[in-house]
């Protein structure tokens, strides 16, 4: 094997290799003659064909499985003798080979730079914290009491209104045609919650029982079933009901069908789901300190490449986000180049962290059992309810989605491990300062990197934690 180094700028490094046709050879003679130890040809005893059979039977599979394995293994060997430690997979790409002929491949490879973490001990946090006050739990208790609220028939005869639920059996056609999925029998429909076509709900205000309607309604030029989108369709609708819902007594008795023992303890378990889910925002908010605090503390080299990829996966998602009109308001009035060089700034910002927390892994012994991975996938699955098996079998079936679930958790248990070596003081804050954004705190020079290169925002809405809180604690078995 000859090895030669045709590249050597900063982390970036590329060695050319050449594997002679003789060595080539000897690899495929050997391989050969073991495949003619364990298969049968006719005319000859096992173990007994002469190598001109095999090569002409053989020859060409395992000339392919022979290269494959030749480039791994001595790739492997220039960079152990070198004693280099790859950033990312090298990339190999074969220059040229003809049977009988030299095989000459590239390697290209980025380098793991020196990094020397800085000391943990000395980091100063601030971790938020907020109390639920009564009158949120009491909001939650009362949009709790509202999913779980009962609905019975008008007790004196009117026409149906928003708020209403309508019990009706439907026709849908098209063109005269009844069309699959158009039909029901004894649906129940809340009027005004936008959960049927367009326009369908509004057209059923003012009906009473016993009334057949036509609703003439047009389907979503983006409506999911390809057949339907835009299409104009009649409904033939029979109301047979309508029902009033009835308010909900919060009382022991409501909590108890929660599964509780009395309203105190429904209380007691909805403060605990909210400030839980505040707590998450809280972490969110000393994770992002923390990044911060790594990125200041921290100047080493990042390979080019890596930052080059980082930044192509962030400007994709910025020209989709632009093509779907959601583009950031900050990076309105720039020019494209003062947007991409904003945007490989975060890039490079992500794959410093990203290496950082790498290393600090590494060095400190940090892995993720595959316990935890499943515990992940489990969670994964709970969020598709019904959908829940073909999901666990997706993340078994790829070891790809596998790796995107293990990323994440090594990166808390990181994150994690320095935060409790860090000085961590807490401090009580109202909900509105621990929602409210932190660039908004007179912070420019962090602003842009800091705040686009964060994964989730820590100043998620107050109403969707609560909203969370109160859905969870619903859950009997959960509230226990």
């Amino acid at each position: 094997m000859q090895v030669e180094e045709t590249k050597n700028e900063g982390l970036s490094r590329e060695f050319s290799v050449t594997l002679t046709a003789n060595e080539i050879g000897a690899r495929v003679d050997a391989r050969l003659g073991e495949v003619g130890g364990t298969v049968r040809i006719p005319g000859f005893r096992p173990g007994k064909a002469p190598m001109s059979v095999l090569r002409q039977r053989y020859g060409k599979a395992v000339m392919g499985e022979v290269l494959e394995k030749a480039v791994t293994e001595t790739s492997q060997e220039v960079l152990d003798e070198r004693e280099l430690r790859p950033a990312v997979q090298p990339k190999i790409e074969i220059k040229s080979f003809d049977e009988g002929a030299d095989l000459v491949y590239t390697i290209n490879v980025d380098l793991m730079p020196e990094i020397t973490p800085m000391d943990f001990s000395k980091l100063e946090l601030t971790r938020l914290k907020a109390t639920a006050a009564d009158s949120e739990v009491d909001e939650a208790l009362e949009r709790l009491a509202k999913d779980f609220r009962n609905s019975e028939p008008l007790k004196k005869a009117r026409a149906a209104k928003s708020g209403d639920l309508v019990v009706i059996d439907f026709v849908g056609k098209i063109d005269g045609e009844a069309f699959e999925g158009g039909s029901a029998e004894g649906h129940r429909l809340e009027l005004g919650s936008g959960t049927f076509i367009p326009g369908f709900e509004d057209q059923l205000i003012g009906v009473k029982k016993g009334d057949d309607v036509e609703v003439k309604v047009a389907f979503p030029e983006n409506y999911g079933a390809e057949n339907l989108a835009g299409k104009d369709a009649v409904f033939e609708v029979k109301v047979n009901e309508i029902e009033e819902y009835v308010d909900t007594v919060i009382d022991d008795s409501f909590a108890t069908n929660m599964g509780l023992e009395s309203l105190e303890q429904l209380k007691g378990h909805l403060r605990e789901r909210i400030e839980a889910d505040y707590a998450n925002v809280a972490r969110g908010r000393l994770k992002r300190d923390l990044l911060d605090k790594l990125h200041e503390g921290h100047d080493f080299e990042v390979p080019t490449g890596m930052v080059e990829s980082e930044f192509e996966q962030i400007w994709t998602q910025y020209e989709r986000a632009k093509a779907a009109g959601e583009t950031d308001p900050e990076d309105e009035g720039k020019s494209e180049d003062e947007i991409k060089e904003e945007y490989r700034n975060i890039a490079k910002r992500r794959v410093m962290l990203g290496m950082l927390l790498s290393e600090v892994g590494r060095v400190n012994e940090i892995t993720v059992g595959q316990d935890e991975v499943n515990r992940a996938i489990v969670q994964e699955a709970q969020k598709y309810p019904g959908q829940e098996q073909q999901v666990l079998q997706f993340y078994q079936e790829n070891p790809q989605a596998n790796a995107s679930l293990r990323a994440p958790l090594m990166e808390d248990k990181v994150i994690d491990f320095i935060i409790e070596m860090a000085q961590v003081s807490d401090k009580e804050v109202s909900v509105e300062d621990l929602m409210k954004d932190p660039d908004e705190d007179g912070a420019p020079a962090k602003k842009s990197a800091a705040k686009k290169s964060s994964a989730k925002k820590a100043s998620a809405k107050k109403s969707g934690a609560k909203k969370a809180a109160a859905k969870k604690a619903a859950a009997k078995k959960d509230a226990d």
